[in-house]
């Protein structure tokens, strides 16, 4: 029977999914570090890339067809843009994806597993393309960045920056022209974490500080892990203790 209220926070089918992310993490950390060394995308990320839009897809054109509603329908959340990133990404392993995917997918995206804002909960077909969608994007970030230690630029991040602010300020002129709430630029969703913030618009102009902030440090952060990683001397570049033998 399919249900017209939202999923409970938390609540059995919240909390189902969340096990399943929690898993996914683990996995895309080790197939990740198992898949450093390769020359190039393996044929398990070119898999997945695949997956995503074959996932994705088919539930969006079902929610065109069968239920089309201008508030909810059009592809105009950052989401919608996160797949097609992660699936350019998963598939080239080129460092403009890469970033686009890391930076959306772990902060953005994310928030939607942890308070997902879904007026269909379980068995209803957008309740697993919801949880599809997210999950996929967020475990591709890890495996790619955390994994496969591919960690972005400031340039990148610079990139990731200008992508976004446009993206915003597209659907934000679309949100007032048709009076839609796409990206939440206009009014914020139910129990989410722009509760914390003031009221609108000065929210939009607060989570854009903080989400640039934040992708500041992670750029920062992430750089000083890669450094490390590379002064870190190999297993099999370490020399015997002792006086070493003439030849």
């Amino acid at each position: 029977m399919l249900q017209d209220e939202h999923v409970p926070s938390y609540g059995t089918t919240h909390l189902v999914p969340l096990a399943i992310f929690a898993l996914g993490l683990v996995g895309a950390v080790w197939l990740g570090r198992r898949h450093r060394t390769a020359p190039g995308p393996t044929r398990f990320s070119r898999s997945a890339a695949l997956l995503v839009p074959a996932v994705t897809v088919p539930f969006q054109l079902y929610d065109v067809l069968t239920d089309f509603d201008i508030d909810t329908t059009l592809p105009l959340h950052l989401c919608d843009l996160a797949w097609v990133a992660t699936t350019w990404a998963l598939w080239s392993h080129r460092a403009y994806p890469v970033a686009l995917t890391f930076f959306w997918g772990l902060t953005l995206t994310i928030q939607g597993v942890v308070t997902p804002s879904l007026g269909e909960d379980f068995p209803d077909p957008r309740y697993f393309a919801f949880w599809a969608l997210h999950l996929l994007i967020v475990w591709a970030a890890v495996y790619l960045v955390i994994g496969l230690g591919k960690v972005p630029q400031w340039r990148d991040y610079g990139l990731a920056v200008a992508t976004t602010v446009g993206w915003a300020v597209v659907t934000a002129s679309f949100n007032h022209v048709a009076d839609t709430n796409y990206g939440y630029l206009q009014r914020k969703p139910d129990g989410s974490i722009l509760d914390l913030f003031g009221p609108w618009p000065w929210y939009v102009f607060e989570e854009i500080a903080v989400v640039l902030t934040v992708w500041a440090v992670m750029t920062w952060v992430g750089q000083r892990w890669a450094s490390s990683r590379l002064r870190r001397p190999s297993r099999g570049s370490r020399r015997p203790h002792g006086r070493s033998r003439p030849s």
